[in-house]
């Protein structure tokens, strides 16, 4: 029995790539702001801290609130896991050779 494999474009990808650019930005603004807050204190900043920055943006970009908790958790937990002032930053072009995960 032969089966046959096809690839049906999903009719939400247009949707899906716009969410992901904005999760993408909201992380590399969190990238930057830490890195400045760290060259100017010598201090992280939390996740609690992170949400006050990012409060009341997820309106514009159309992600909801616990979206912007979660990329803020995600990155203050990976910068601690790995010990790092910055993070590698997040793009969302088509013509990048592996896209992030955003």
């Amino acid at each position: 029995m032969k089966t046959l494999k096809l690839r049906i474009k999903d009719k939400h990808i247009k949707e899906l790539n716009r969410l992901s650019g904005s999760v993408n930005f909201v992380w590399n603004y969190i990238n930057a702001l830490c890195f400045e807050h760290l060259n100017r204190t010598g201090k992280f900043f939390s996740a609690y801290d992170l949400s006050e920055y990012t409060k009341g943006s997820g309106e514009y970009l159309g992600l909801h609130s616990q979206t912007l908790q979660a990329i803020n958790e995600t990155h203050a937990k990976s910068r601690k896991q790995f010990k790092k002032a910055k993070l590698s930053w997040r793009s969302n072009r088509p013509d990048a050779k592996r896209k992030s995960l955003g």
